[in-house]
Order: C-alpha cells, then sequence, then structure tokens
C-alpha cells in the first residue's frame, strides 16, 4: 500500500517521524495495524521495545527478526500461533510432550516456552506489551491467547535485555486488532477429524467521534485423537479505543475458560502393543481460567516527544487432576497410584511508561516499569489400591492429604533505555540496556516457620525471600552495502530469576512431584544469557528475499529440572554451569506469477559447557545410580537440523492451494543427558533417541467471487506418518500387556507420538470488508 500526503505547513522531519509514529507497531512487528508497507523507500518498520512506540527501519535493526501477518496466520487455519511458528519460522520447532494442540513446547535455536512447569524456559511472551508468561514458573500458557484477534506475531532472537526476564533465546511479540485498522467483520465454522468442531467470529470498526471497537470469540471443541483426550476451549477478545492526531487510547480485555487434556508420554512397549493412540495413565486434566484487562495511551508532549504508558491486570486460575503412578508404587504393596490434584490463583499488576526522542539522526527511548505478581498454590493427594483396564483411577480411595499450600509474592523493577544513531546514510549503531530488580517471597502456611523441618512431611518450611538484579547490556550495527544487501552484528545479555515452583523444589534429597510437593530449599543462581549474533540479508529485485544468520549463545548458572530415581515425574530444579546453543539460520521468500513460495532451514548445537551429575537409574550408563554429563554432550529435545517448506498456488484469482513440509533430525531423550544409554533388551528398553521425521500438510480455499463466502480444507500429515517429537528415559509401572507390574516394571524410552492423518473443512463469511484502495504515489518535499 503506498500513501498520498500533501507538505503543507509540516516540516519534512515531522512528516517522516509521524509516518513512522503512525505505522509503527509495538512489540517487534512490522506496521501491520496501519498500513502493511510504507513506500518512503519501501521502508519496513519493526518496534524495539515491548510498549508501542516510534519504530527502526528493519534494516538498522541487528537481529534477524521474523514477522508473520493474522491473514497468514487464519489462511493456513491452525489453532495456535504455536502451530503457525512451527510451519513457518525459521529455528522453531515443537515438543507434543502433552499431545494436546493447545499445551505444546514452543523451542526457538533450543530455548523454549512450554505450558508445563519444569521445562527449562527461555523465551519471553508478550500480548499488547505485557508479558504473559506465568508468575508460578515463567511458563506460556498458549490456550489464553485467542488466534483470531491476532494482528501479527514477530519473533525477535537472541537475549534481547529490552524485553526483560527470561527472555535469554527470544521474544515472542503478538499484536492484536483494533477496529480503526481491523474493520468489519468474519464468522466460520469448521469441523472434520477427531469430533473437531470449531466457531469463530470477530467484528470492529471505528464511529466519527474517534471511538473505535473490536470483538472476538472462538469456541473448540474436540474428542482427540489419543484415547480419553477431549478439550474444551472458550476464548474472548474486546477492545475500545479513541484517537486524534496526537493521541491514541485503547483499553482491551482477553477472557477464556479452557478444560484441555495432555496424556503426554506413553511407554514404549505400550505403543507397540495398544498403537499410538494409547495413553499411559489417566485423566489429565487442566483448567484455565483467564481475565486479562490491559490500558494503553500514546500521546505527543511535542513535534519529537512521544510518550506511552500502560497499565494492566491479569489472573489466571489452573487447576489440574491428574492420576498418576504414585511416588514408591513399587513399595507401597495395595496402593498403585495416586490422584494428584492441584490449584494455582495467580494475580499480575503492571506499570510501563517510557519517552521517546527523535531527531534527524538519532531515535532514544528510555523507560521504567513494575510488575507484581501474587500467587496461592495448593496441592493435595490421594492414594488408591487399583488402575482399571485403561489404567485409569479405580479402587478404593484414601484420604486426601494437604501436601502444599503456598503463598507466593514477586516484584520486578525496571529501568532500560535503547538509542539508534544513524551514523552515516548506510552505518547505524545502537545502544541498549536495561537494569531488572526482582525480589521473591514465599509463606508456607503448612509450616510456616522458616528454617524449620517438619518430620511428617520430611519438608524443610517454603517461608523464605530471595532478592535477584542485573544490568543487562546489548550493542549492534547495521550496514547497508547497496539497498538490497545489509548486514549486522550484535551482542546481548537477559537474564531470568528463578520462579516461586523452582525456589521451592530445589533439594536432590526432597524431589518435587511437579507442579505437586514443594520443599525447603537451597537458593537458586539467577540464569544469565550472553548472545553474539551477525548476519547478512537481502532480496533480489522484487523476485525474491533472503536472510542469513549465524549466533552463538551461552546460558550461565542454566537451571534445568532433573529427574529423580522414580519415573512419576518428580526431580528438582539445580543450577548446572553453563550450557551453550550455536548454529545458523537460512530464510528464503519469493513470488513468481500465481506462485508464493518460502524455504527456512536451521542448524542448532545445544551442548552443556559444564560437568555435574545425575542421580539416574533408567539410564544404562548409570554407576550407582548417577550419571555425569561432561562439557559437549548433547541437551536433549532438540534436533540438530530442520527443513521448511511452503507454497501457495493461485490456480484461479478465487482458488488458492497450500503446502508446508517440515522436516527434523533426531534427537536425544530428556534422561540421556550424558548421551550415552544403550538398548541392550533385558534391563533396558529404547535408544534413548527418536528418530527425523517429515511431515507434510496440506490446506486450501475457495472465495466465491462478490459474496464474501469462503470455503476451506485442511489436511494434516497427509502421509500418516508414524513419529515421535519428544521422549524421555523411566520406568514403566506396567506390563507390555498393561498390567500393574508390582515392582517389576521394565526400563524403556517414553515418547510423545505425534498425530496422525486428520482433515477438517469449514466455511467462512467476511462483511463489511473496505476494499483494496488503488496505489498513489508519496508526495514528501
Amino acid at each position: 500500500m503506498q500513501i498520498s500526503l500533501q507538505q503543507k505547513n509540516m516540516k519534512p522531519k515531522l512528516i517522516l517521524v509521524a509516518i513512522l509514529a503512525a505505522y509503527a507497531m509495538p512489540q517487534m512487528v512490522m506496521a501491520e495495524n496501519k498500513a502493511e508497507t510504507i513506500e518512503l523507500g519501501k521502508v519496513e518498520v519493526v518496534g524495539v521495545t515491548p510498549l508501542s512506540s516510534l519504530g527502526v527501519p528493519i534494516d538498522q535493526v541487528p537481529s534477524n527478526v521474523q514477522v508473520a501477518k493474522g491473514k497468514d496466520i487464519q489462511n493456513q487455519q491452525g489453532l495456535s500461533i504455536a502451530d503457525y511458528m512451527n510451519q513457518n519460522m525459521v529455528g522453531v520447532n515443537i515438543n507434543e510432550a502433552q499431545n494436546n494442540p493447545y499445551q505444546p513446547d514452543v523451542n526457538f535455536r533450543g530455548f523454549t516456552a512450554s505450558p508445563l512447569v519444569g521445562t527449562p524456559q527461555g523465551l519471553s511472551v508478550y500480548q499488547d506489551g505485557v508479558r504473559v508468561n506465568e508468575p508460578f514458573g515463567d511458563t506460556v500458557n498458549w490456550d489464553l491467547i485467542p488466534q483470531n484477534a491476532i494482528s501479527s506475531i514477530a519473533l525477535m532472537p537472541g537475549s534481547n535485555p529490552l524485553f526483560g526476564l527470561n527472555t535469554l533465546g527470544g521474544a515472542v511479540s503478538v499484536q492484536t486488532k483494533s477496529g480503526e485498522h481491523n474493520p468489519g467483520g468474519g464468522v466460520q465454522v469448521s469441523g472434520g477429524s477427531w469430533g473437531r468442531w470449531a466457531v469463530e467470529g470477530e467484528y470492529g470498526g471505528k464511529l466519527d467521534n474517534g471511538v473505535s471497537y473490536f470483538f472476538a470469540g472462538n469456541k473448540f471443541e474436540e474428542s482427540g485423537w489419543r484415547d480419553s483426550s477431549p478439550s474444551d476451549v472458550l476464548q474472548g477478545f474486546g477492545k475500545l479505543g479513541w484517537s486524534n492526531e496526537k493521541t491514541d487510547v485503547d483499553i482491551s480485555f482477553t477472557g477464556a475458560d479452557n478444560e484441555l487434556t495432555g496424556n503426554g508420554y506413553q511407554a514404549q512397549s505400550l505403543l507397540n502393543t495398544f498403537g499410538r493412540e494409547s495413553i499411559y495413565t489417566k485423566p489429565d486434566i487442566t483448567k484455565n481460567k483467564l481475565l486479562f484487562v490491559n490500558a494503553k495511551v500514546s500521546t505527543w508532549l511535542s513535534d519529537e516527544f512521544l510518550l506511552t504508558t500502560n497499565a494492566y491486570y491479569r489472573k489466571n486460575r489452573t487447576s489440574s487432576y491428574n492420576g498418576d503412578l504414585s511416588d514408591d508404587w513399587a513399595a507401597l504393596g495395595d496402593d498403585e497410584g495416586v490422584i494428584n490434584r492441584g490449584h494455582v490463583n495467580q494475580k499480575g499488576y503492571g506499570l510501563g511508561s517510557q519517552l521517546t526522542w527523535v531527531t534527524d539522526k538519532n531515535q532514544l527511548t528510555g523507560g521504567v516499569s513494575a510488575d507484581l505478581s501474587r500467587i496461592n498454590f495448593e496441592q493435595t493427594s490421594q492414594l488408591f489400591s487399583t488402575f482399571d483396564a485403561a489404567r485409569g483411577v479405580g479402587g478404593t480411595l484414601d484420604d486426601v492429604e494437604q501436601d502444599v499450600l503456598l503463598k507466593g509474592r514477586s516484584r520486578t523493577w525496571s529501568v532500560f533505555a535503547t538509542d539508534t544513531y544513524n551514523a552515516t546514510s548506510k552505518l547505524a549503531l545502537t545502544a541498549s540496556a536495561r537494569y531488572n530488580n526482582t525480589r521473591i517471597n514465599n509463606s508456607d502456611d503448612i509450616n510456616p516457620v522458616a528454617g524449620t523441618y517438619n518430620p511428617v512431611t520430611g519438608a524443610g518450611s517454603l517461608t523464605g525471600s530471595d532478592t535477584y538484579s542485573r544490568f543487562n547490556p546489548a550493542v549492534g550495527l547495521t550496514y547497508s552495502m547497496m539497498p538490497e544487501l545489509n548486514m549486522y552484528a550484535g551482542y546481548n545479555e537477559g537474564n531470568r530469576a528463578p520462579s516461586v515452583i523452582e525456589l521451592g523444589c530445589s533439594d536432590p534429597n526432597s524431589p518435587c512431584l511437579l507442579p505437586n510437593a514443594l520443599a525447603g530449599d537451597p537458593p537458586l543462581k539467577q540464569v544469565v544469557a550472553k548472545t553474539f549474533e551477525g548476519g547478512v540479508r537481502g532480496k533480489f529485485s522484487d523476485i525474491a528475499k533472503w536472510s542469513l544468520s549465524a549466533y552463538r549463545a551461552t546460558n550461565y548458572d542454566d537451571l534445568i529440572f532433573i529427574a529423580s530415581t522414580s519415573t512419576t515425574g518428580a526431580g528438582y530444579f539445580n543450577n548446572v554451569g553453563k550450557t551453550r546453543r550455536q548454529g545458523i539460520d537460512l530464510g528464503l521468500s519469493g513470488e513468481a506469477g500465481d506462485f508464493r513460495w518460502s524455504a527456512g532451514y536451521s542448524y542448532i548445537k545445544a551442548t552443556y559447557e559444564s560437568s555435574f551429575d545425575i542421580a539416574s537409574d533408567v539410564n544404562s550408563s548409570n554407576v550407582g545410580g548417577v550419571i555425569t554429563v561432561n562439557p559437549g554432550d548433547n541437551i536433549p529435545g532438540i534436533p540438530k537440523h530442520q527443513l521448511k517448506l511452503r507454497g501457495e498456488w493461485s490456480a484461479l484469482p478465487t482458488w488458492t492451494i497450500g503446502a508446508s513440509a517440515v522436516f527434523f533430525s533426531d534427537q536425544y531423550a530428556r534422561g540421556n543427558e550424558n548421551n550415552q544409554h544403550q538398548a541392550d533388551g533385558v534391563n533396558f528398553f529404547g535408544s534413548g533417541k527418536i528418530g527425523g521425521y517429515g511431515v507434510l500438510n496440506l490446506d486450501t480455499r475457495y472465495t466465491l467471487p462478490n459474496t464474501g463466502w469462503q470455503v476451506f480444507a485442511k489436511v494434516n500429515n497427509v502421509f500418516d506418518r508414524d513419529y515421535y517429537t519428544s521422549a524421555l528415559l523411566g520406568q514403566s509401572g506396567f506390563d507390555a500387556n498393561g498390567a500393574f507390574a508390582n515392582g517389576s516394571g521394565a526400563n524403556e524410552t517414553f515418547l510423545a507420538p505425534g498425530a496422525p492423518r486428520a482433515g477438517w473443512v469449514g466455511v467462512r463469511y467476511e462483511f463489511g470488508k473496505p476494499k483494496s484502495s488503488a496505489s498513489t504515489a508519496v508526495d514528501v518535499d
């Protein structure tokens, strides 16, 4: 889209500033809300802080930012942004540890954003400038981000300090729609395999008095492709806004009421007997209820100063109901299993403000933020005597036992600044910094006195306080050798403070059943990431764009969850010294007539760089129940090679056919951190690895001319490939026929199977959408 401007009484510099202000999007996202392209030498503008501000041309950003528009996400008909990222973004892969489409582990360059407590978290996720990593464990609930309310997303690599805590390997930034920039409406219905059906709708607009409105809602249900795996998702979003020439105000609401079943890993022997639809134990239910309100005001104080402020309130109630093997199932005689119930209430509050000063050659932004949270966590357990034939809860139930009753408080305040200076018309220099100060207070309502020991539970008090602070710098430069070729290099640092759950579960002598029993434990160190990145990017005329980047990220005092000798999920958090991720990313995309295409390749070498011991009797290489991890050992769960291909062909002006193919190399199982496990067919079964795999998905959409109606279809895993996305080592509580093993279960590899072939069809009706305007020239004198 091109924009026509008349100079009138404005200075040329102020015209440029106004354009950048109007079109810059927050959170590292290309400015889709105001316009898809700015015709000032075809400048693509991205934000450089989570809050809305002026943008910086993408060729002045010293990292390889990847962006996606909401329309592209919608056209591929995925269920979440995680699904879209997995199929389209370079360096991203998914581990389906829960086997629920709304509960994936999203990995980028070997760093993870996961809904599962115990997964090492290394990515920050933002929605409209608010960090949505949960305060209890820095987890990310992907089911709480409504997809049809998304205007665009961006993936920022590296440990960029401007994006605050947990930005060790990158930041995922989500920008939602508004009525001002997304007028009109749409309704769609779809259904197909596994009893899945979904209804969604959206509508927005702007009134003559400057008031705008946008509303969206989703309803999703399915029985699931694995046994006893239903899910029910209800999402809602609304935004009210007002704007004039100097000021923009937005107040948004996000709500959700979801019930998800994630049955997770299955023992390899049971998969062989009962098939990939089978599950290990049941039930495994998680319920999330969200209320999230966010208010933002941006106003020009003068021709050169823009002030942006936001305030938010976020409340998430999570409850879980899980039927598991008891921690001591081999020794308890009549008690085989346990029902674990957990309730986490998390409330977050925050304020942020930043001021941007723009001159001809310089853009300086400085700001402050404060984020507070209150957490109430309750855990109970209830032993039962037997599993039923389907390995579900059965038999006589014991009394409910109170395991944990914890109150947690966290407070983080930050000061940050970033400056981009155009030394010449080709060379831009960037310097950024952020100081974070985090304090966590835990209060144990069962054993409240700090430093005491409970002889009944065998645990110390959870009551205690810890403070973490750090100054994180970043520097970078970009150089445009010619309009079609841009080079960049940068260095940045970020940190992550341990969360409430991690501080309460760090004693190897008192392992925790996540997110269940906690113990009073030694303090943990914060994780510090230091990243170098360099690359080149350019285009071949108007035919194709390309990018090539290389990076090296080192974590110091990295924090991981170490499984104990049992196989019930018990373990503890610990700092394990240095870890490293290094590799290259290559991206290509372009158009040729009626054909659009993209390709991406990633090489990721993720290794431990310090020696440490792990208690493990399920790894064949253990000596006395202990394995030793050495520098150079590969981190589990991260494939070294990734290849992604996407093509769209407009067979007719109204008919588009698309195909996406993803390929991933093999990866080590969790529990095989030393990469030494070997199956012997007697005491240990399974290789401790999963093989590489490739999956092809197809999609198509047909638009009925001049009606607003569209028909679409999607087929996943076209060739019905049998594959696995994740694995761990464990001891099965059941024999190969599913009967309780009574203490004699085999040590084997547990696998997370990928979904089989499936298809869905749907219909969509759009109304009130503006027609694309004709292109006009920009006139800036």
